[in-house]
């Protein structure tokens, strides 16, 4: 499937009648897909299942064993995000009561069937489906942006320390030679160095946080020039940093959804694109905004490039090719995760000794083209 495409929820209908669930499929199955189960215990296993993304359970309350109720109640502690509906042919109000006020029923559908109300009701149900899956995709982002920022902290901080030690250390000694002040003051330069990114990655997170009642507004959220403008203005760039970065804008878009997140995520791109940078004699660094097929920001340098074997898994597994410099790895998949919340990509190229392209993809969203006036 697409990954712009909204996908459409998948049903999971118990009954421990095979009849009614061969007549629940064939009645609804043209527009949904439809899962089933006999039984409340292998409904669970189902919904345990990571490779079975169940958005919606039907479920009929007369059944051996564990009734309907207490297979919602279960659903409704372990999976809250699973909109849930009742069948039953019994009027045993207390019952019923009881069942809607301990496990959140959406809907009570009554057998025999009416197949207009069971569509109907199963079409409302897959739009609250896919808003509660929206808003989980967004707390899961949210809950991976926090585990970046430990990641990407981390390691300058470390190093700060580590450097600090060293001047210490070296201030202490009074017949330092003249290359040992050189030494501190070049050490002292990364301090300052490492200490700006930190304060701008957490500046950044602050005003994710101060703006995180925005994120739900379609008509919020700054255009990709913007932001990128924005993380050139407070990331700690040196002059011929900046110099050697370079904009090309054919066509704006607003970015609407988690907009603080993806700043966040560009951040990381060209803190990756700065280190394979380091030593290259003229450096080159070039944001692109356009729309193609969709809406795209794509980041191109002219640096080393990245090895086959490791460009094959970064998006994968936690693998860099800067682990000498205490890199993880783990970045590039804090990218991906953040993208496909929303139902973007990310996409890398690269040549060795050539160029490394990073290309992230947005989804299409009414009112978000902006053209640019260039």
């Amino acid at each position: 499937m697409d990954n712009f495409e909204h996908a459409v929820a998948t049903i999971l209908y118990v009954d421990d009648e095979e009849m009614a669930r061969k007549y629940f499929v064939r009645s609804v199955g043209a527009g949904f897909e439809v899962l089933t189960a006999s039984d409340a215990d292998t409904a669970i296993e189902i919904l345990q299942d990571k490779n079975r993304q169940i958005g919606i359970v039907v479920t009929d309350y007369r059944m051996p064993g564990r009734n309907g109720g207490d297979l919602l109640r279960q659903i409704e502690r372990e999976f809250p995000y699973v909109v849930r509906i009742l069948v039953t042919a019994y009027a045993d109000r207390e019952v019923l009561l009881d069942t809607v006020n301990s496990s959140e029923v959406f809907r009570i559908i009554e057998k025999p069937l009416d197949l207009d109300e069971v569509r109907n009701t199963l079409r409302l149900a897959g739009e609250l489906s896919r808003e509660r899956s929206a808003r989980q995709q967004k707390l899961m982002a949210i809950d991976e942006t926090l585990a970046f920022l430990a990641h990407e902290l981390n390691t300058p901080l470390a190093t700060i320390i580590n450097f600090a030690r060293g001047v210490q250390c070296r201030v202490a000694d009074r017949s330092a030679s003249p290359q040992q002040q050189t030494e501190i003051g070049k050490a002292a330069l990364a301090m300052d160095d490492n200490a700006r990114y930190c304060l701008s990655l957490l500046s950044t997170f602050v005003e994710s946080v101060q703006g995180a009642g925005a994120l739900f507004n379609q008509h919020s959220g700054s255009t990709a020039q913007q932001m990128i403008l924005s993380l050139l203005d407070t990331y700690p760039l040196t002059s011929v940093q900046r110099a050697s970065i370079h904009l090309d804008i054919q066509e704006d878009f607003r970015i609407i959804t988690l907009p603080n997140c993806i700043a966040l995520v560009l951040s990381s791109i060209l803190s990756n694109a700065l280190r394979a940078l380091h030593d290259h004699p003229s450096p080159m660094i070039r944001f692109t905004v356009l729309i193609e097929e969709h809406p795209q920001i794509r980041i191109a340098d002219n640096g080393p490039g990245i090895p086959p074997d490791i460009l094959e898994r970064l998006l994968v597994d936690s693998v860099t090719t800067h682990a000498n410099s205490g890199g993880k790895g783990w970045g590039m998949i804090f990218c991906k995760r953040i993208m496909q919340s929303f139902s973007g990509s990310i996409l890398i190229r690269s040549s060795p000794d050539i160029h490394t392209d990073v290309t992230l993809n947005f989804p299409t969203i009414n009112n978000q083209v902006k053209r640019s006036a260039q």
